[in-house]
């Protein structure tokens, strides 16, 4: 009875190990910039980008759109990583925009920038 044990309790504690390495060797951040956009952005400027969010009628302020070459390309990418790392209001817009400085590191904020570049195909203002 104790070697069938044995057997069931050490199959059960090297199953419980590797599920535990598993869980704790995925990142704890989404893998790409675009991954980011979708859990931090899309609920306010939609899932095309374009200020269309589910949360977007219940703003004081609309989102921008992101696939508006104009208004994007008026922005510099430090204008963008400022706006994003530190909400709205350290740019001069909505105090609606939260700062994700606390969530994103630097680098990731950096890709969400660059994809914030492809989606309206412009370059930031220098």
């Amino acid at each position: 009875m104790y070697k069938g044990f044995s057997l069931s309790f050490a199959v059960a504690f090297a199953l419980g190990m590797f599920i535990q390495t598993s869980v704790l060797a995925q990142p704890a951040y989404a893998e790409t910039a675009a991954d980011n956009y979708k859990l931090y952005c899309v609920q306010c400027h939609g899932l095309a980008g374009v200020g269309k969010g589910i949360n977007a009628p219940f703003l004081a302020v609309q989102p921008r759109n992101h696939k508006s070459s104009k208004d994007m390309g008026e922005l510099s990418d430090a204008n963008v990583f400022k706006a994003i790392k530190s909400g709205g209001v350290s740019v001069g817009k909505s105090t609606q925009m939260p700062p994700f400085g606390g969530i994103l590191t630097d680098a990731e904020i950096t890709e969400v920038v660059k994809h914030l570049r492809g989606m309206c195909k412009c370059e930031g203002k220098k």
